[in-house]
């Protein structure tokens, strides 16, 4: 007989069979030990046809909960590549919207190897602190360059205060001044990558719940 029950409902069962199966596997008895002057077996302290029934129930019992385990899971799968949710970027299919949360949370088979949106944000900051601690580096060294060359031009040891910079000393700070070269405007794609992310997760999470919880399957 078939049932009929919502994806929430499925994951449940699911997973408690999940639970049950693997108990039942680690405390199922199947070989025993006996002597042939004795009436009962060692470890089970049951006669050879009660060790007998025994470890044929509990077979049974495994591959039951299994075949179970198994066509719930397939009912879920099925459900989940057929129905759709929306989200700020896009419609997916529940299974696609699962691998993809997956995907941006570094977790599943890849172990994080595949999170190509956070690994390109981490490269772009990475890129730009670097390209800012060499422009300010070359900066302060340009600045000790050009208070030397105003000293020497002056011939004096220290700066009268009000003095305005020599023009030829303005012109070799513009000249020699170290800028970032950013065609992207990066901090405005890093802003949109992280954005992404966390809106992505958000609608997910949401679309996946509400989606669990008003489709049915048929196990």
């Amino acid at each position: 007989m078939s049932d009929r029950m919502l994806v929430t409902q499925a994951l449940d069962e699911r997973d408690l069979l999940a639970k049950k199966i693997r108990d039942k596997i680690a405390k199922a008895g199947f070989v025993d030990t006996i002597r042939p002057n004795e009436d009962k077996a060692l470890d089970s302290r049951a006669t050879r046809e009660e060790f007998a029934r025994q470890a044929e129930a509990a077979y049974q019992q495994i591959q039951d909960l299994t075949d179970r385990f198994q066509r719930i899971d397939a009912a879920i799968v099925a459900s989940n590549a057929q129905t759709l949710i929306n989200t700020s970027y896009g419609e997916f299919t529940v299974a696609g919207a699962v691998s993809l949360r997956s995907r941006l949370r570094g977790s599943g088979s890849y172990d994080g190897e595949i999170d190509f949106e956070s690994a390109l944000r981490i490269r772009m900051e990475e890129e730009l602190h670097k390209g800012l601690s060499r422009a300010e580096q070359k900066n302060r060294q340009l600045q000790t360059t050009a208070e030397s060359m105003r000293l020497s031009i002056l011939g004096r040891e220290t700066r009268v205060k009000d003095e305005k910079p020599l023009e030829v000393v303005d012109a070799y700070v513009r000249e020699n001044t170290t800028e970032l070269v950013d065609p992207l405007n990066i901090r405005n794609k890093i802003e949109k990558l992280r954005e992404k992310r966390d809106t992505l997760l958000t609608e997910l999470d949401t679309q996946i719940k509400v989606s669990n919880a008003t489709t049915f399957v048929t196990v």
